[in-house]
């Protein structure tokens, strides 16, 4: 009953965008991003949580990938419990898909979240690196070519704080070469290039779901293909590598959604046995759970919400950072990149001014992220992979780059302040 009460008062409080920062003081404490929650996910969680028919991955998982689909204009999605799951179960399906090779080679930036990078490791792929440029801080397209061979078979794309290199280019590369385009839209969503989303330039793509990122379902992860096979194979990799299919009220079908759950499916087993413990490949539990999904549904319905915002607040705190620290450059994207930003990112002319300003805007309880890895091989558990100092450029990404968050949860105080303390750089 109480559980029930709860559930009412949520039902009825009056929802808030940017609640975190509601009752902000001048000068509390700035997080670079959050998820931007109300009463609505609060509800579709708790019901779930209490009504639902099933408390893992169900039918509001199942409702969340549909609709999922239809706002990115994408044939199937397929949710996870993490987006580092999502890329893992993306690289594992596409090398038993496509019948890549152990030591196929595959393109990919050394700058970034090592999750990019680990799952071709561990599905024993071998990343080719290609250095930075600095003026967008994306991989460098010209190098791309001088280190294709006949064992690539993509290259796989994660532009860092949501700004895309030239995907037209990016797309005529891999037509030339006959390999693939796939993505890391993690901190992407919603970014466009060439007045269409990025992520119609991929073959497969993954994004995440953490609570930095543009939605939130806590932890959570999505897969995204327009390939029927592939799909399956997906959804068979993050769930244990059974063959079974069927979710949400599929699984309450007498015989499934196949029509034959029952049958004599084992080659070498002359017996009837039951789908859903027929498995066709090694795999992984990596579900999320039903709750998740509901909020996912929540989340969809303020995206363009929190796509404008994040845009809208990159270009005043750059203005901020601009007029007011001359040692720095803060990125822009290319003409015909328009990204739906995940973070501020900033250029600074040296080391010491990085690490100064740094100093500065946390001094000041403004939270700062570096530019993720900097150089992945620089890093104890990566460097085996490449010698970083074949990479410069990268090397600065870890030197002279941070970012500032441009969160949807900001209001004009929390922009004033940020301001101030831009402001304060001189002093």
């Amino acid at each position: 009953m109480i559980f029930h009460q709860m559930l009412e008062a949520l039902s009825t409080q009056r929802p808030s965008y940017a609640k975190n920062y509601d009752n902000y003081n001048h000068g509390d404490f700035v997080q670079y991003s959050g998820q931007l929650w109300d009463n609505k996910e609060m509800f579709a969680a708790m019901d779930t949580l209490l009504n639902g028919k099933w408390i893992t991955s169900g039918e509001k998982v199942a409702e969340f990938q549909i609709e999922f689909s239809k706002r990115f204009g994408i044939k199937h999605s397929h949710m996870v419990n993490s987006g580092s799951s999502a890329n893992l179960v993306m690289i594992t399906a596409l090398k038993k898909h496509l019948g890549w090779k152990d030591n196929d080679e595959v393109i990919v930036s050394p700058v970034g979240f090592p999750t990019t990078i680990a799952p071709l490791v561990q599905n024993q792929l071998k990343p080719i690196f290609i250095d930075i440029e600095l003026d967008t801080l994306n991989f460098d397209l010209d190098k791309i070519g001088s280190k294709i061979t006949s064992k690539t078979k993509a290259i796989f794309v994660s532009p860092v704080l949501g700004n895309p290199p030239d995907m037209d280019k990016l797309k005529d590369i891999c037509e030339k070469y006959n390999i693939l385009l796939i993505g890391d839209n993690c901190d992407s969503l919603g970014t466009n290039y060439n007045g269409k989303l990025i992520t119609d330039y991929y073959y497969c793509w993954s994004t995440s779901f953490y609570p930095a990122h543009h939605i939130s379902t806590g932890e959570g992860g999505m897969i995204c293909c327009n390939d029927d096979t592939l799909i399956n194979l997906i959804r068979s990799v993050s769930w244990w590598g059974r063959d079974c299919y069927c979710v949400g009220a599929g699984n309450m079908l007498e015989c499934g959604t196949c029509g034959k759950r029952f049958d004599n499916w084992l080659e070498d087993y002359d017996g009837v046995i039951d789908h859903k413990y027929l498995f066709t490949t090694m795999g992984y539990n990596l579900k999320p759970l039903d709750l998740q999904g509901a909020i996912g549904i929540e989340q969809l319905k303020k995206f363009d919400y929190i796509d404008k915002k994040r845009r809208e607040y990159k270009l005043v705190i750059q203005r901020y950072l601009e007029d007011n620290i001359k040692e720095i450059r803060v990125i822009n994207p290319l003409p015909n990149g328009d990204p739906s930003w995940f973070g501020v990112p900033i250029y600074c002319e040296s080391q010491d001014v990085k690490e100064f300003l740094v100093q500065h805007f946390e001094g000041n309880k403004i939270q700062t992220r570096n530019y993720f890895s900097g150089n992945i091989l620089l890093h104890p558990g990566y460097k085996h992979l490449d010698n970083y100092k074949d990479y410069p450029n990268s090397n600065l990404a870890l030197s002279n780059v941070f970012f500032l968050g441009c969160s949807p949860l900001y209001n004009e105080k929390v922009l004033s302040y940020i301001e101030e303390v831009c402001k304060k750089w001189n002093d």
